[in-house]
């Protein structure tokens, strides 16, 4: 069953670089877990970020949380300053 998840950054002007250089990293990574950046979106402000996201299951979200290569970027968006919170969603 795909399993949809909003994803929301509260971005640090100061950090707007280095957040943006992580996710250069990371995102290409989800298709090779069946993941799919279905929307991203950021607020005129720059201050917050949303992005949309499916895999197939849970556990492939798992395993992409867990990829070596997105734990070596992590202390970029750590740098960053942003503050992420994730959240399982459905359609309404």
């Amino acid at each position: 069953m795909t399993v949809t998840y909003l994803m929301l950054a509260r971005l640090s002007e100061r950090g707007l670089s280095t957040f943006e250089a992580y996710e250069s990293e990371v995102l290409p990574l989800l298709s090779e877990y069946g993941g799919r950046l279905e929307r991203r979106l950021r607020t005129l402000d720059d201050q917050l970020e949303a992005h949309l996201v499916t895999f197939p299951d849970s556990a492939d979200l798992a395993a992409y949380r867990e990829d070596p290569r997105r734990t070596a970027a992590a202390p970029l968006l750590e740098s960053s300053g942003a503050a992420v919170e994730l959240f399982a969603v459905r359609d309404v």
